[in-house]
């Protein structure tokens, strides 16, 4: 098998996995689970307190409903949301005070199945930000690229038209990624590299017809592996290394789940891949590149299930947010586990500083833990706001929360 070099011009999020330690990494959020996509940053440690003199409100503003996770540029925020059911907005916002900077609006209401809809039918994915664009996926599998100065649309794609494949039954969820000069995502019933400048499509892989199996939930993630640059794919059925220029099946892997329910962005240990599914489990797989054809092998299984949150990966060990609502810590060396919590909530939002967690439920509720293998280490916790599902941005010193009906900012302080 042939071994590809990175491309000259790197995505941001490539760039910031190699710059983490440079100081690029620690004053912006640019994508869904931050600079490195991993769900970590790099940055001061966190006080020890949640309380409001360590962690302090700094302005808020009122929102339509969404899901989306806050994006956070060098001096303004972009949020979405749905407006009165029928369109979808996108705004910058100053990151100093919350004043609107521009916004930029297409319809794009739809209704998901029933038991997706608990708290809504809303725009549900985080968008993507380079520097000079931002990209926004729609509900109805569309995407669109704003000039991130000005709002202006620099073009958008109508995957269903581009390739009449069905409505997305849960829609257009799984987040864009940013590699070089392109964008790549789960639409259209297949995953999809387009130009990022203009919207061309260069290829389509891991085609899987659309419709109610083709409402990919997972985001892509980019690694290396072994020397070969890839971008790791979770479908609703299979976890598939996919080359960035080509659009090759490098390798592929069948993932268990109840109705596909693979929604975890799948993460890397030590050249292995953890990932973990609602009705299927928590797996380690180890990838060999070397033979003529690539082989995929099962390193451990364990029967815990993770569920809609991404594990943080510290120290060989994951730490997973479960489909009964208790958090568990996995050695990934041997796929045991270290401990497993009393059940929290439905969902966690995670966002690791070295060894401090921050996890935000969606009863609004904040998490200060001390990720340490052998017990659960919890600082401290403080309720923040309600109905909460969108994923938390942390940024220098700022803390981005983002409820159902507003967007605010609190600042850490250290007394």
């Amino acid at each position: 098998m042939p071994i590809h070099r990175l491309p000259p011009l790197m995505t941001v999020a490539a760039l910031l996995i190699l710059a983490r330690n440079t100081g690029l990494a620690e004053s912006t959020w640019p994508q869904w689970r931050g600079p490195s996509r991993d769900g970590r940053m790099a940055g001061d440690a966190w006080p020890d307190s949640l309380d409001e003199a360590h962690l302090a409100p700094q302005w808020r503003v009122e929102l339509g409903p969404s899901y989306s996770g806050p994006i956070v540029a060098e001096d303004r925020v972009f949020v979405t949301e749905t407006v009165d059911r029928k369109s979808e907005r996108v705004s910058a916002l100053s990151r100093t005070d919350g004043r609107v900077l521009w916004q930029a609006e297409w319809p794009g209401a739809m209704t998901v199945p029933f038991f997706a809809r608990a708290n809504g039918d809303w725009i549900r994915a985080t968008p993507a930000y380079d520097g000079a664009s931002l990209y926004v996926a729609g509900m109805r599998d569309l995407l669109v690229c704003l000039d991130a100065a000005t709002g202006r649309e620099r073009w958008r794609v109508d995957f269903m038209a581009e390739f009449e494949s069905p409505l997305p039954s849960f829609g257009f969820v799984s987040s864009p990624l940013v590699l070089g000069d392109s964008v790549y995502v789960q639409a259209g019933g297949g995953f999809c590299r387009l130009d990022k400048q203009t919207g061309k499509l260069h290829w389509r892989t891991l085609e899987d017809g659309g419709g109610m199996w083709g409402s990919a939930f997972s985001s892509p993630y980019f690694t290396t592996l072994h020397g070969v640059p890839q971008i790791l794919v979770q479908t609703r059925q299979r976890l598939a290394g996919i080359d960035p220029e080509s659009g090759e099946v490098l390798w592929s892997t069948p993932v268990e789940a109840f109705r596909g329910m693979n929604i975890v962005t799948p993460t890397v240990y030590e050249q292995q891949l953890f990932t973990s599914s609602y009705g299927g489990g928590s797996w380690l797989f180890a990838v060999d590149l070397g033979a003529a054809e690539a082989t995929v092998d099962l390193v451990w299984r364990n029967k815990l299930q993770g569920y809609m949150s991404s594990p943080i990966i510290r120290d060989g060990h994951a730490y997973l947010h479960l489909r009964n609502r208790r958090f568990a810590c996995l050695d990934l060396t041997t796929g045991k586990e270290r401990w497993i919590t009393r059940p929290y909530g439905q969902y966690w939002s995670l966002v690791a500083n070295d060894d401090r967690l921050l996890a935000l439920d969606e009863t609004g509720e904040l998490y200060l833990i001390r990720l340490n293998p052998q017990e659960f280490d919890l600082l401290d916790s403080r309720r923040l706001t309600d109905n909460s599902w969108a994923h938390l941005a942390v940024a220098g010193e700022e803390v981005f929360v983002r409820d159902i009906a507003a967007l605010t900012v609190y600042r850490w302080r250290r007394p």
